[in-house]
This record gives C-alpha cells, structure tokens and sequence, in this order.
C-alpha cells in the first residue's frame, strides 16, 4: 500500500510501521432521507489541519503514534453490492497483516462489508453500535442491503446477544420489538455501557459509531437527524470506556457536510476521529 496524498493530519505513517489503517468509503447510494455522506472522508483530512494533534484530554499526540491513512476507496455508485466487496477486500487485506481497519464512512451500510471481513477472521465477533437508528429493518422498500437495515445483516453473522446498540432513539415498532429477542438495545444513552463493557472483556470486538447518535443541535451535519441525542463529551466518555476492549475493526459514519455550511459538524467528526485514535493507539 502507498501513502494517500491528503492525509488525515498527524496519520502519515508508513504501513509497515502502523498499527491503524484509516480508510474512506464515500458511499451513499442507499441514503433513504438525505444524501451527501459520500463526501465525509475527503471533507475530514481537509478540514482536519484546522485542529491540533494534540489531545489535552488526553495528554498524547498523533505524532506519537503511527497510523497509516489509505485513502478513499473508488466505489460504484448506485451498487451496493459491488461497493461492500471492494470494502470487504480492503478490510481484508488490512486484517492479513495484522492491523486494524478504521474505515471513515459513507452511509451507514458500508460497515456491513467490513464486518464481513472481520467477521471471517473472528468467528466470536461482537458488535458495539453507536446510533439514533436501530438499523434493524429485515429490508427498506424490498431492499435487503440499506442504510436501514445494516446492523439486521450484521446480525445474519454473529447471532444472537452479540449486538450491543446505544443511543437508539428512532426506528418502527418491529425492530425494537425484535431488538429485545435478538440484540441488547439501550435506548436513549450509554447508562448500562459500563457493565457491557466489562461482559465483553478479552472478545473481539467490533464499534460501528454512526455520528447521528448525538444530538443536531450539537451536529447538525447528517442525514437523518434525530432530537434528543447525547452530546460531545458523553460521547466521548463512551469511545473512551469502548477502546479498552479487544477492538480488531471500527468505523465512524453518516457525517453529510453539505448539511452544515458551518463547519462545525465537520470540526467535531475531525476531533472525535483524532481522540480515537489515541484511545487506540
């Protein structure tokens, strides 16, 4: 793999030497409400020279850590089915040399290929998702593969009581009725993530993060924007109490920029990407 141009600041590392690989997805296609996460990857490495490498949550820096910035991947637009098997690939070839794949969303489906990579080498696999949407429709508009349905096709994979959902506060009826025979759901917050945290110790896991689990007024930037979401630091408290765990694969999705001319959504997904990263690495 070669270096990406435009990196994301601070994630010019070499691959060899790099235990994180972030890559982007900009894909969309599948998008039911408002299109425009396909330009959230590249939107993120631009604007993220506008913030510091530095954490003072944290007191660590990028430059102490090596992440390697692979780039967007090059995928067909109105075929979801190619665009999963080229992310599916890339995830795979992330996992053959041991490192862990970060992948920078696109609509949330994009995490169904990754997971299918990741699934494939940990056969215990786990799932922390991170949203406003239970995700969890058997198919949107006869459709089987959607932004609506991913965390349901995830779910085909690992089974019962691997799924662990937060934050959740839109969906039908059905899915929050299924929710409670299939996935654990915690609606609203994080309040019980701290005991799943400690059952999932010494697993593999995976954490899907969809951005529009916080509230829009806080980031406005998305495409199915829901009221009554957390804010940034109880956000940032929960990635913080998750990467403690064994995590082998991530992704951070649904940030649309055309959605806030401001910036400041955009701004936001820079620095939660950044404080992620240093939790990790």
């Amino acid at each position: 793999m070669h270096k990406n141009i435009t990196t994301f600041i601070g994630c010019d590392n070499d691959f060899e030497e790099s235990k994180i690989v972030i890559f982007g997805a900009p894909f969309d296609s599948t998008t039911s409400y408002r299109p425009g996460t396909r330009f959230a990857s590249a939107a993120i490495r631009n604007e993220s020279y506008g913030i510091e490498t530095y954490s003072p949550y944290q007191d660590k820096d990028l430059e102490d850590i090596s992440v390697f910035d692979g780039g967007d991947l090059e995928l067909p637009f109105g075929n979801p089915e190619g665009a999963l098997e080229q992310i599916k690939d890339f995830t795979e070839k992330i996992l053959k040399e041991e490192k862990i794949p970060f992948m920078i969303g696109g609509e949330h489906l994009v995490t169904l290929g990754a997971v299918e990579a990741v699934y494939e080498k940990y056969p215990d696999l786990h799932i922390i998702h991170f949203d406003a949407h239970t995700d969890l429709r058997d198919d949107y508009l006869g459709v089987k593969k959607s932004h609506a349905t991913v965390i349901r096709r995830c779910h085909d994979l690992v089974g019962d009581g691997k799924i662990f959902q937060f934050g959740i506060r839109s969906g039908e009826r059905a899915e929050f009725y299924w929710a409670k025979e299939h996935t654990y759901l915690n609606k609203f917050n994080f309040n019980t993530l701290e005991d799943v945290v400690s059952k999932l110790r010494g697993k593999p896991v995976y954490f899907t993060l969809d951005l529009d689990v916080m509230d829009p007024a806080v980031f406005p930037g998305t495409g199915t924007p829901e009221a009554g979401g957390v804010s940034y630091l109880e956000l940032l408290n929960a990635i913080r109490l998750v990467s403690d765990l064994n995590i082998v694969g991530l992704d951070m999705n649904e940030l649309s920029p055309p959605y806030d001319q401001s910036g400041v959504s955009t701004a936001l997904a820079c620095k939660l990407l950044r404080e992620i990263l240093l939790y990790l690495g």
